[in-house]
């Protein structure tokens, strides 16, 4: 009798919400690697598919290996193809014990790999692309961890200015009177594996454009399992979304032994049909597949 071959690998989930994409692999326990190539950035790796390597940033929200396993793998990797030095992004607290992985395999390779590190105190941030800044922020786990929102600063005339001529304006502002206040817009929130708390409410992650986040456990009695390794449960998603502003909240870390079908009809018993059908599952190949494709027939439509 012949052996079976070994199980076939998943395609990367995908998504599109305009103007972004979200692509990348997260099962609870296993792996998450999550990247949006409009940004640059890849959050976590805990493996290293080769559409996160055009990433310049890599956040990584905490030390589990199945969120940082790949993280030599891809400061490597992008060195090896050409693309230049990687930079981490990490929780300050968790900064040493990257440096000294990192360093480890210094002494294996016997060869060593140029990358940058960037370590964030809660609610510091740095600049990413062109008035995008990428801000860290602390979360709740069972190890240091660190969510990040992405947000992009914007100018914005002052109201009692609106209506002036531009000579005016040119004329005040050579004056030194500040005509313009700066606005500031959430793009994306992400906030790794964490347990509910405050940070779930801040301002930037509420208001972000799309938030992605954990949600581990869906069974109505695996609530205290939740609790225990401070990961988030399906009735804490349906409270959060009482409020949350998003356009989309993308769930990801979903157990491999949870149906998707079911995740499905538990969100949608805890919170309406409609309050659910902004949420979407990064790795439910099938529905995201025909979400995308009729999105391809509307533009083609628009294009006419």
């Amino acid at each position: 009798m012949l052996p079976k071959p070994p199980p076939r690998e998943g395609s990367l989930g995908f998504l599109y919400v305009p103007p972004f994409r979200i692509q990348g692999v997260s099962v609870a326990g296993e792996t998450t690697s999550v990247a949006i190539p409009e940004l640059d950035i890849v959050f976590d790796l805990g493996e290293c598919p080769r559409a996160m390597l055009p990433a310049k940033y890599a956040a990584i929200s905490h030390g589990h290996m199945d969120h940082v396993g790949a993280l030599a793998y891809f400061c490597s990797q992008r060195r090896f193809q050409g693309m230049g030095d990687a930079t981490i992004v990490c929780d300050a607290r968790i900064e040493t014990a990257v440096r000294q992985m990192m360093a480890g395999f210094v002494e294996l390779e016997r060869q060593e790999t140029s990358y940058k590190i960037v370590p964030l105190d809660h609610n510091k941030q740095i600049e990413i692309k062109n008035n995008i800044f990428l801000r860290g922020f602390h979360t709740e786990h069972n190890c240091p961890s660190m969510g990040y929102a992405v947000v992009e600063r914007r100018s914005k005339l002052k109201t009692e200015f609106i209506d002036l001529p531009q000579e005016k304006l040119r004329e005040l502002k050579d004056r030194g009177v500040e005509i313009t206040r700066t606005l500031e817009i959430p793009l994306v929130a992400y906030l790794g594996d964490t347990a509910p708390g405050p940070h779930l409410v801040r301002e930037d992650v509420r208001k972000a454009q799309i938030v992605i986040c954990e949600c581990t456990f869906f069974e109505p009695d695996h609530r205290e399992r939740a609790k225990v390794g401070m990961h988030m449960h399906v009735a804490d998603v349906a409270e959060w979304l009482r409020v949350l502003e998003s356009q989309a909240l993308v769930l990801i870390h979903i157990s491999r032994r949870t149906n998707l079908q079911f995740a499905r009809k538990r969100l949608v018993e805890a919170v309406g049909a409609d309050r659910a059908s902004k949420v979407l599952f990064l790795m439910d190949h099938k529905n995201n597949r025909e979400r995308y494709e009729e999105q391809a027939r509307v533009a083609e439509h628009a294009g006419r």
